[in-house]
């Protein structure tokens, strides 16, 4: 075994030992070898110091070797020195050295591949352990190996747990055992390893046998494996049981055709998107609603079955609900207007709901149309109109006949005792003045009485008990509009809203103030009928002291000077066959709910409408109102 110098100090000693045995042993093989041949113990030494104690110390002790032979050489021959001898030696020396210093080369590269063999061992008995470990610790999945014949080489312990064999009396089975009796019978073991030699691998769902006769559906793949020359070595498999995964999967599978099939017939549109507003399911019956395939929808932004504002703003509405978490909308109905694929708008009532899954968040929406249903009430409102007008000729035909029968006696007696004054009159006598006196205090007696006939009617109508409820003033714009604004998108009218969150709610009877709003809004769209601007504005405003106003502006001809006085005076209209009692009564309505009501020239021209409500309460609006006040229900009144 090669030494090296650990230091200078031991080499020399080391070198100062072997050549001092060198030499004694030359001398005493003087005597018997002769001059010539007694350098040989110095040559070996040379050799031994390089083996030994390294180059330089080998060179070191071949030039005391040579200095040593050359005084032995000249003390044998009479202190001549002969120098053939000498050079032989050297020459021997040299030789020594090129023999030490290639048995040194070889014994460290020898050592070299020791240790390279030694720590490749280690790395392969680390790798081999690693692999035990990682084949045990996939408890879930039986992994075994197989000989070239289909024998158990090697078995884990999810193979254990998955098959019921344990190690010892798994290996040496033949793979047949796990295969249930009929694929043994048909020879379907043998073929599966021909096939996964032939193309290196093969994977397939087929049912497995454990111990104890069980079977099981089993994912089992199968890898050939071959060494560099190509030569087969065995076989690798992996099988796991799959069979509760199957079964929920077809579950699940029978669950969504159940679902699609009830989706399929529900007469409601769904449409679902995720957290970005991008549509990811659309369902028959939205197919229907808005004219687009499912394929055409699916990826883009849910924008586009919107109009303005809520297209623009939908964005932001699902940025502040995942930012703070508040439901304003979720689980509540609300009417917008939606939009279809050929540009049509129609109003929809529109239900969200949220769905939480693994990896995302969903939105389902449930849209139903409302159009035949606004028809159905504009028809209704319009037969209730009628049914109105008629009441209100009938009450006015009782009231004339009430009238006619309740004033006949006082203004009766009036006419006479005027009469009978005036006849008195043409030839007065001082004598007739008491009794024309007391004809014409009676006189007055009779007309108070008719005046009070008159003020007991006007209070009788007057009278009515007023049902005030909190009410979300932009809602009640909102479905007020709806029905005020049917036509007016035919006829050219460009309805704007401009409804401020801060005046809401308000203390009301709802009934009685939307037939305000549908009234005036009416009498909006009728004056821009013959106009060439033909512009309808709703505004809300806080106005005062816990009030709210509500303006409904429009770009007409006004109202003359003449009327405006008496505009909301019975009887009094602008209009050719107007009865002149709408605006009346929008009056007596406002003032029964708190409020007031007057009309005021527009800048631009037209008219304004104005009419105060009393607010419900002096907080901060519900931030569903303020959604609320900025949806446009004129994008498109149908």
């Amino acid at each position: 075994m090669l030494i090296r110098d650990a230091s200078p100090w031991h080499g020399c000693v080391r070198a100062a030992m072997v050549m001092l045995g060198a030499l004694l042993l030359r001398v005493l093989l003087v005597p018997w070898s002769g001059a010539r041949t007694s350098f040989l113990p110095l040559a070996i030494a040379i050799l031994l110091t390089r083996l030994l104690c390294g180059a330089r110390t080998a060179m070191a002790a071949a030039a005391l070797a040579i200095l040593a032979e050359c005084w032995f050489v000249g003390s044998l021959a009479g202190g001549a020195v002969r120098w053939a001898d000498l050079a032989s030696f050297a020459g021997i020396a040299g030789i020594m050295l090129l023999i030490g210093t290639a048995l040194a080369r070889s014994q460290r590269q020898a050592e070299d591949n020791r240790a390279l063999a030694s720590v490749r061992e280690g790395e392969a008995n680390r790798l081999a352990e690693e692999l035990d470990l990682l084949i045990d610790g996939a408890s879930g999945h039986a992994i075994y190996m197989l000989d070239p014949s289909g024998r158990v080489t090697i078995w884990n312990i999810g193979a254990e747990r998955l098959n019921g064999w344990p190690e010892h009396e798994a290996v040496g089975l033949h793979v047949e055992s796990f295969y249930p009796a009929d694929a043994r019978a048909q020879g379907k073991p043998r073929a599966d390893l021909d096939r996964a030699a032939r193309d290196g691998h093969f994977a397939e769902e087929a049912w497995r046998v454990r111990r104890d006769g069980s079977e099981f559906l089993a994912y089992a793949a199968t890898t050939a494996l071959r060494d560099d020359s190509g030569l087969l070595r065995g076989f690798a498999k992996i099988v796991s049981d799959i069979t509760q995964r199957r079964a929920t999967e077809n579950q699940l599978r029978a669950r969504e055709t159940q679902l699609s099939s009830i989706l399929s017939t529900v007469p409601d549109a769904m449409v679902v998107i995720d957290d970005g507003g991008t549509i990811v399911s659309f369902s028959a019956a939205a197919e229907r609603l808005f004219g687009y395939r499912e394929e055409d929808v699916v990826g883009r932004d849910v924008g586009m079955l919107m109009l303005e504002p809520d297209r623009g703003r939908h964005d932001s509405y699902i940025s502040r609900y995942l930012a703070t978490g508040e439901r304003r909308i979720i689980g509540t109905g609300r009417v917008v207007f939606a939009a279809r694929k050929d540009g049509s708008s129609f109003p929809v009532e529109l239900s969200i709901g949220e769905a939480l899954t693994s990896d995302q968040r969903l939105f389902t929406g449930f849209i139903r149309d409302l159009t035949e249903r606004r028809r159905t009430e504009a028809q209704l409102e319009a037969l209730q109109s009628e049914l109105i007008h008629v009441a209100r000729l009938s009450a006015m035909g009782t009231m004339a006949s009430t009238l006619a029968h309740e004033l006949n006696q006082p203004l009766t007696a009036i006419a006479n005792y005027v009469e009978a004054v005036g006849d008195q009159l043409v030839a007065p006598d001082r004598a007739d003045f008491p009794m024309l006196r007391e004809a014409l205090q009676d006189t007055a007696q009779q007309a108070l009485r008719a005046g009070a006939i008159v003020r007991r009617l006007r209070e009788f109508v007057a009278r009515g008990e007023v049902e005030r409820t909190v009410e979300a003033l932009p809602t009640l714009i909102n479905e007020a509009s709806m029905l005020g604004l049917m036509g007016a998108r035919e006829a050219g009218i460009t309805a704007h809203f401009d409804l401020d969150p801060y005046a809401s709610p308000v203390l009301v009877d709802r009934v009685q103030i939307q037939q305000v709003l549908i009234n005036l809004i009416r009498n909006a769209c009728q004056a821009l009928s013959e106009s060439d601007q033909k512009t309808l504005s709703v505004i809300s405003r806080p106005d005062g002291q816990g009030f709210a106003r509500i303006t409904i502006a429009d770009t007409g001809p006004g109202v003359a000077p003449d009327v405006a006085g008496r505009l909301f005076s019975a009887f009094v209209t602008t209009k050719a066959d107007g009865m002149g009692l709408g605006l009346s009564i929008c009056r007596t309505i406002v003032e029964a709910n708190g409020g007031k009501i007057w009309m005021a020239p527009g800048e631009g021209g037209g008219a304004q409408f104005h009419f105060t409500l009393p607010l419900a309460r002096a907080q901060a609006p519900d931030d569903d109102l303020a959604e609320e006040a900025g949806h446009d229900p004129a994008a498109d009144a149908s």
